[in-house]
């Protein structure tokens, strides 16, 4: 099981640090986001070598990290724009990271991120 907090409401070029706990790691967890007319995007994944995958959207702007002593994985995102508004969800699966949403074993319920101009 994975549970998303830390969304909110944000002016652009502004921060915000989601957070997701679980259960127990997987071999692949990390974040999609969701947003009106627009198919649910993967944007961050870290696999079980603790590589970290980032699409071109985000590059350079969000940091994906995972504690295991904690049982936390964090994703800090920095210079938000209003493309970045959407639902984020927390992910986990194995084997591997997947493109698809839809392979991925456990999907949290999501938290809203909104940033305005």
């Amino acid at each position: 099981q994975v549970r998303e907090s830390g969304g909110g409401s944000v002016k652009t070029g502004g921060s915000l640090t989601l957070s997701c706990k679980y259960d127990w790691s997987t071999d692949c967890m990390g974040w999609f986001r969701e947003s009106p007319g627009r198919e649910v995007e993967r944007i961050a994944t870290i696999d079980k070598k603790g590589i970290t995958t980032y699409e071109d959207p985000v590059k350079g702007r969000f940091t994906l990290s995972k504690d295991n002593s904690k049982n936390t994985l964090t994703l800090q995102m920095n210079g938000l724009t209003v493309e970045d508004t959407a639902i984020y969800i927390c992910v986990a699966t194995w084997p591997e990271c997947y493109d698809n949403f839809a392979n991925y074993n456990y999907q949290g319920q999501g938290t809203r991120v909104t940033v305005s101009s």
